[in-house]
This record gives C-alpha cells, structure tokens and sequence, in this order.
C-alpha cells in the first residue's frame, strides 16, 4: 500500500461530477488497484475514490503541476488529482490479510440462513457463501424466484456501516455482466437488530432489511407456539 499526504485538488468525472478545492488529504493506492482519498473527518468513508480495476497514470499537467490520471479499467470513469505538495509519500508491503474475522453469533447467522435462505425472501436460494467481490467477501450470494441475483449482508447489529459496506458491494457486483444478466443485483441487509437510521438508509438506497430470529433458526424457538 502506498501512503501519500498532500495538498490536493481533485475532479471525478463518469455517471456524476464531483469537485474537491485545494485541501491537504490522505491519498491511498491499494495493492488491489483501488484508490481513495481520504479527509481527517468523516469516520472511514472516503471522499472519494476509485474501484479496482484501474489504472494510475502519474505526471504533468498543461500548467506543470503533477497531476495523477486515474482511469477505470471498464468504464469512462476518470479521477483527477492535481497535487500542489507532498507532505508524505511512503509504501509499506501488508502481506496477505486473513480477513475479518466474525463473532460466533455473526458467523452461527450466516451459516443458518445459508441453510434457509427463503427464511430472508420467499423463494431465495444459496449460490454461494463468502462470495469474492474486489474489496472483500459479500457473506451470501443468492437468487431470487425470478432469477434475479441477491446479495446479502449479514450482521448481529444493524448499523449504518453494514449498509455503506452492503452498498460497495452492490457497486461492484452490478458491474458483472453475468450476475445482471436477468436483471441489476439487489440487496439484503440482514440482523438481529436494525437501528433505525441504518434502515432509512437501505430503504433510500433500494435495500431490503431482514430481521433475523436467531433462536429460530436454531430450533430452540417456536414461533407458532409462543404466548406473546
């Protein structure tokens, strides 16, 4: 990975506009072709940024300032990054990442509703578990009655990141042709518990939520026979 800080403007030009003024940012170039720029505010969402594939062009522009030329592989999609100085600039090797790895409730909730998919949807079925997408695994990749493919999230907690992570995913996944070739790939945010703000969220987005009864689908609860 390689770690630049600098004053920098930047310009995103493809299915929107976005501008960026003159500000000192954080400039991040993933091993797996990704590029995002990051504030000092914000949490963990960049201001912008680059899926993999791309490619990154480094030079001068017409007025000799250096620019970086970001161009995406399977799109008109183009960043424009125009630095006016580097306060930092360095590289560090990660190695390979074992990944996240989930509590035993969260990883006991993907393994259940992977055996009972139509638990989330009427007439879902599995594909495949840990589907590989460019910037991690989507937990279940499914299909729907009508043969449309659905991609699900799974959480303990429902909060606003898993919607923002769920949301990457579909932004990757809808670039597969084989995957929309029946139709664009929706989403399912699934957990236990869904806080209100992340459900306004995935509904804006046009991602279905599921609450998930975990003592049912573990056959320790009957829901037919309870009282209340």
């Amino acid at each position: 990975m390689r770690i630049v800080v600098a004053r920098c403007q930047v310009d995103y030009a493809g299915r929107l506009s976005a501008h960026l003024p003159l500000a000192t940012r954080v400039l991040m170039l993933k091993s797996d072709g990704s590029v995002l720029i990051h504030s000092d505010g914000g949490s963990y969402k960049p201001l912008n940024w680059m899926s993999p594939p791309c490619t990154v062009r480094e030079g001068v522009s017409e007025d000799g300032q250096a620019e970086w030329l970001v161009t995406a592989t399977k799109s008109d999609d183009t960043l424009r990054i125009l630095i006016d100085e580097v306060l930092h600039d360095s590289s560090h090797d990660l190695g390979v990442d074992p990944g996240l790895q989930k509590d035993g409730v969260e990883k006991h909730l993907q393994e259940l509703l992977a055996e009972h998919p139509a638990t989330l949807a009427d007439g879902l079925t599995l594909v495949r578990r840990e589907f590989m997408t460019a910037i991690g695994p989507v937990d279940l990749m499914c299909r729907d009655a009508d043969g449309l493919s659905v991609a699900v999230e799974i959480k303990r907690r429902g909060e606003i990141d898993g919607v923002e992570q769920l949301t990457r995913y579909l932004e990757l996944l809808n670039r597969d042709p084989m995957l929309t070739s029946k139709g664009p790939v929706r989403g399912i945010y699934a957990a236990q518990e869904i806080k209100p703000q992340a459900r306004v969220l995935a509904t804006d987005r046009g991602i279905a939520c599921a609450l998930v009864d975990y003592d049912a689908l573990r056959g320790m609860d009957d829901a037919e026979h309870r009282l209340f």
